[in-house]
């Protein structure tokens, strides 16, 4: 086997600063509503763990600057978040990144980007159209839709405006809100950042286990489909142990996250069938 030249690449450090006003506009870019006052109001702000991919954005960002791979191809095919301790509602958080991984898939690489500091471990998954074929490991398979009988379902709604409100946070995408820029990505119209996406379904998914969505602790997903601003999704959900559940989502009859596992701290189990955001 032959490895990338890139696999092992220091991304180097960066420090990210952000305030109350930051952390707040996230809750509500994700869907937060406005009497969820512990993600909304500063007087007894909880940050929400997803908020840290934002901060962490840089990475995947500086090694498509590098040349790793073509820009307006690449896709963000998969993510993982382990949370180490709560973030702080304001401050500052030192990361380090570097390319933990390439995988060649043949007539493309995935790039696994990891960010690390002393709040979360991230990986950024990057499927980069024409970089493989070196000769490298082709990589773990997809994960496989949980077997036997759904144990729920939860439904998410997202709205017109959710794309733009998101990138205020830092991926500037123009795909993202420019339509002639997504139609050169291949996309009909402006979509939602996957990010946002599997973060906003966090919130019914700790909901349904009777947990608050500021105590999750790990997550995973693959980025199926692209999901446009308006889109409610359908998530069918399976329990994961006492905590956490394993969850796959679809839009207009079409799957947009597979793959989902969503754990979080102090759960109290509540047993509900369906819940909305």
């Amino acid at each position: 086997m032959t490895a990338s030249p890139w696999r092992g690449h220091t991304l180097g450090t960066r420090t990210v600063a952000y305030t109350e006003r930051d952390t707040i506009l996230y809750a509500l870019a994700v869907g937060a509503r406005a009497d969820d006052l512990d993600l909304v109001f500063e007087e007894r702000l909880r940050v929400l763990p997803t908020f840290a991919l934002t901060l962490a954005q840089w990475a995947p960002d500086a090694l498509g600057a590098l040349g790793a791979f073509d820009t307006t191809t690449a896709v963000h095919g998969a993510q993982r978040l382990t949370v180490r301790r709560p973030l702080p509602r304001a401050g500052e958080v030192t990361m380090t990144a570097r390319v933990a991984e390439v995988w060649d898939k043949g007539g493309a690489a995935v790039f696994d980007v990891e960010v690390d500091s002393e709040h979360f471990l991230a990986t950024w998954s990057l499927f980069a159209p024409g970089g493989g074929g070196f000769g490298g490991e082709r990589g773990p398979a997809s994960p496989r839709r949980p077997e036997g009988p759904v144990g729920r379902r939860l439904t998410l709604a997202t709205y017109p405006e959710q794309a733009a409100h998101y990138r205020l946070l830092g991926d500037w995408h123009h795909m993202h809100v420019d339509p002639g820029a997504a139609r050169a990505a291949g996309m009909p119209r402006p979509f939602l950042h996957g990010l946002c996406t599997l973060a906003a379904l966090t919130l019914p998914a700790a909901g349904a286990l009777g947990a608050h969505p500021a105590d999750l602790t790990d997550l995973e997903g693959r980025f199926s489909a692209p999901v446009f601003p308006g889109d409610r999704l359908t998530a069918d959900a399976w329990d994961d142990g006492p905590s956490g559940l394993r969850l796959e989502a679809s839009a207009c009859g079409r799957p947009v996250l597979t793959g989902v596992r969503a754990r979080f701290a102090a759960a109290t189990r509540q047993h509900k069938e369906t819940s909305d955001a």
